[in-house]
């Protein structure tokens, strides 16, 4: 039987893939905390022993169904279409994993869920995998990634029941498995003529608004807390309203895989809370094997 023996949000902001000396200068002499967050998290996840990492990937936007990579190896050089005059010649070569994949997919024909495997190791990459496959070091692991899209045409709760095959699917494999949730909380972006409130353009009063700083704090208290059901019942009054990125996609399928509103795993936060260009973003870690005992 597998399982789930680790979770957590994770932060891709662009920024973070640039060198050292750009992030300092642009931080104003101090370095953003989520580079080093990425060693805290490397430390996690060699300590949960995975098989295999699935990445919910919040810009991986598709119509019509939740796609799940199903190909062997995924081998390239990545290019952002969204900022190539900084974001190119990103060497990639990595692991995929079929079998999970297909497990995805059969569970949800069967209980619903609307996850589909599409095998093809030319298809495009985005940085929400890339940076995090990057950091992780997943190459040099040659831990198998299985990246999971963000459908257009959801509403919130169909992302949890996306998850909750992917859980199932899980359970009937004989894998150890974490859950990576690629994205930020509040995503509204600063204006491009945007002047920085604060000197460090990481600091937190950077985030767009000062409501969706509250926002943003108020939820990662809960998700310390465990307390996903609450912010499940809050998600279309408020966080479906701010919103966070892909609509909180990458959240609410990780979430309904770990259980959905029953969902007791309590955060441990890797990083400080951080602006980027007006977006919210930390990394939060969610340890499954201390729910299990």
């Amino acid at each position: 039987m597998g399982s789930i023996v680790g979770a957590a949000i994770v932060s891709h902001h662009p920024g973070l893939m640039q060198c050292e000396e750009f992030r300092v200068l642009q931080g104003a002499g101090a370095d953003s905390d989520l580079i080093p967050g990425y060693a805290r998290l490397r430390a996690k996840l060699a300590e949960a022993r995975p098989d295999v990492v699935v990445i919910f990937d919040s810009h991986w936007f598709t119509t019509g169904y939740h796609l799940v990579d199903g190909a062997s190896r995924y081998q390239g050089n990545y290019i952002s279409d969204e900022m190539p005059w900084y974001l190119h010649g990103v060497p990639y070569n990595y692991r995929g994993h079929p079998g999970l994949a297909l497990e995805i997919e059969a569970v949800s024909r069967e209980l619903g869920g609307y996850n589909r495997v599409i095998n093809h190791p030319e298809l495009g990459r985005q940085y929400a995998t890339i940076n995090l496959v990057k950091h992780l070091r997943l190459e040099h692991s040659d831990t198998p990634v299985v990246t999971v899209s963000s459908c257009q045409n959801c509403d919130w709760m169909h992302f949890v029941k996306s998850g909750e095959a992917i859980g199932e699917a899980v359970r009937r494999s004989n894998l150890r498995v974490a859950l990576l949730a690629s994205g930020a909380l509040s995503h509204k972006f600063n204006p491009i003529d945007w002047k920085p409130n604060h000197p460090r353009i990481f600091h937190e009063s950077n985030v767009s608004r000062p409501e969706n700083i509250a926002s943003d704090k108020g939820a990662i208290e809960l998700l310390q807390q465990g307390r996903h059901g609450t912010v499940l019942d809050r998600w279309q009054d408020e966080y479906r309203k701010l919103p966070w990125e892909a609509f909180g996609a990458h959240y609410l399928q990780m979430v309904g895989a770990m259980g959905g509103a029953d969902c007791r795993a309590r955060g441990e936060t890797l990083s400080a809370y951080e602006n980027a260009r007006g977006t919210g973003n930390v990394h939060m870690w969610f340890d499954m094997q201390e729910v299990a005992a």
